[in-house]
């Protein structure tokens, strides 16, 4: 694992510690025995490099390492508390790929250049937005509850929401409908669902990108 990692990430949840609510975090430890590993613990534990494999979260990870760096209080660092209860939807390396293809109109396959050709279009401040809207700040929400929410709407750490949309028939499937009325709503994968369970912070793989505008 790139040794920069945990330290950097250790350092900004110090400086972020209190920033989930109190009351949320103690109902949290009272009410079960979940453990304290973070998910920024989780996404750096394959050594956190770009690779060929669409189906993880590179682009991610060193989305959030960018937005530590330029700006180390910000709240994406909750990520790196395990105490903090969160839940977050994750996308994954192919969908950022079909995020840059929408903006750019052309399809790029090396993940070092997706995340490069999004950090110029978008900036940090509005990477830190898309990865804040991602988070579902004070609450565990395994698949389990997920799948009990349809019609829920959930606040995010960007302060703006996303709706849940359950079906069951033909086959169960999750689609989150963001703030971009015209783009393909994100569904979560079943095959990456409970990411990090047994924690606090749980995660879900989701295929495309939540767009807290319309793009």
């Amino acid at each position: 694992m790139n040794r920069r990692v945990p330290a950097l990430l250790a350092a900004s949840a110090l400086a972020l510690g209190a920033l989930a609510t109190a009351p949320a975090a103690t109902a949290q430890v009272a009410t079960t025995k979940a453990g304290d590993d973070s998910l920024a613990a989780l996404l750096t534990s394959d050594g956190n490099k770009f690779d060929n494999n669409k189906n993880d979260f590179d682009i991610t990870t060193e989305a959030v390492l960018a937005v530590l760096a330029a700006k180390p209080d910000s709240p994406v660092a909750l990520l790196a508390d395990g105490s903090q209860p969160l839940t977050a939807f994750v996308p994954t390396d192919e969908a950022f790929r079909l995020l840059a293809k929408d903006l750019t109109g052309k399809t790029i396959k090396s993940e070092k250049k997706i995340f490069n050709t999004l950090v110029e279009l978008a900036g940090v401040d509005t990477i830190e937005t898309v990865l804040l809207y991602h988070v579902v700040p004070g609450k565990t929400l395994t698949s389990n509850k997920v799948l009990k929410a349809n019609g829920a709407s959930l606040k995010t750490a960007a302060g703006k929401t996303i709706k849940v949309k359950v079906r069951t028939k033909p086959s169960v499937s999750v689609t989150l409908k963001d703030k971009d009325k015209n783009a393909q709503d994100p569904m979560a994968i079943l095959k990456l669902l409970d990411l990090n369970k047994g924690n606090k912070q749980v995660a879900h793989g989701i295929d495309r990108v939540l767009r807290p505008i319309d793009l």
